[in-house]
């Protein structure tokens, strides 16, 4: 979980929803910004920090480095460290992070045959 005050409100829900079931923490994890892209940038072949950026346009230098580092230490990518000069670093998927991408693809199929919508607006 991310570090907040442990007295609010949100750490609280945060930490029921978390002990009610491991779904809950996984889908907060999977819905910050930019986690399945770069997830799935990586999968596409895009292995390195500048060929990730590149594909998602948008992504800050900060976020980019940020979301990787959390996808290494939650064991969905491995950084691979090459002793060259200059350094290069390339990441992987995990077995982990490749039958997390499965999962996401039957989601995405999913999604995309399911309409969403508000409670009470018409569609």
């Amino acid at each position: 979980m991310e570090k907040r005050k442990t007295s609010s409100s949100n750490y609280l829900n945060q930490s029921f929803l978390k002990e009610k079931r491991a779904l809950n923490e996984l889908i907060y994890f999977l819905g910050r910004r930019w986690v399945t892209e770069v997830l799935c940038s990586i999968e596409e072949g895009h292995n390195r920090f500048s060929s990730i950026k590149d594909d998602l346009k948008h992504i800050s230098d900060h976020i980019l480095a940020n979301r990787l580092r959390l996808l290494e230490t939650n064991h969905f990518v491995r950084k691979k460290i090459f002793n060259e000069i200059p350094l290069r670093v390339e990441y992987i998927l995990t077995e982990k992070g490749t039958e997390l991408i499965s999962l996401l693809d039957s989601l995405g199929d999913f999604a995309e045959t399911t309409s969403f919508q508000e409670p009470g607006k018409l569609q």
